[in-house]
């Protein structure tokens, strides 16, 4: 058994279990759990020592997945998401099947279809979205790399993934666009 089918093995035992992962995404190094779990998404805004009326970004594994979680899926969405030439994050209108904690006051979610192997492995192993929030304490920078997470981070969640640790990589936050039912696009962050 390769090194990244077990770590992948270890993070969705974790997962199930309700824990908090630390753990690498197609952007930056991610803290995460079952985006169908209030409580341990609830742990997570603890551990950043966020405002819970902040959401946060839930990787899905394709678009089949995300019609589950989504009342509407605009037209458009599937044509962006095969043209899009880096990771982005799509805010959507009209969250269904999810705890609150994860959707914003507008109803929306902030989704992006995971493309890095391990993430949308782990993803599509879980069968249900994971969150994905930059692994630091809330108004810190975002860290680079593994070796940039404060110990804080690292200490608070209940697993760290050990893939990619030791890699350089130069990483940043994904695109943010709203993309509303009728296909009108706002890009948040770019």
């Amino acid at each position: 058994m390769s090194q990244l089918v077990k770590e992948i093995q270890a993070a969705e035992e974790e997962v199930i279990l309700g824990n908090v992962i630390l753990y690498p995404t197609d952007t930056v190094w991610g803290i995460g759990c079952d985006a169908e779990n209030a409580e341990a998404v609830r742990k997570i805004f603890k551990i950043k020592e966020r405002e819970e009326s902040k959401t946060m970004i839930l990787l899905m594994a394709d678009l089949d997945m995300l019609k589950h979680y989504v009342e509407k899926v605009p037209e458009d969405l599937e044509k962006l998401i095969e043209e899009q030439e880096r990771p982005t994050t799509y805010v959507l209108l009209g969250a269904t099947n999810l705890p609150q904690e994860v959707i914003a006051e507008d109803g929306s979610i902030a989704v992006r279809i995971t493309k890095d192997e391990f993430s949308h492995r782990l993803v599509r192993q879980i069968g249900r979205p994971l969150v994905s929030t930059s692994a630091n304490i809330s108004g810190e920078n975002t860290a680079e790399s593994f070796k940039d997470i404060s110990d804080k981070i690292k200490e608070r969640v209940d697993h760290v993934v050990r893939w990619q640790q030791d890699e350089e990589v130069n990483t940043k936050p994904s695109r943010i666009v709203k993309v509303e039912p009728s296909g009108k696009q706002t890009v948040i962050r770019d």
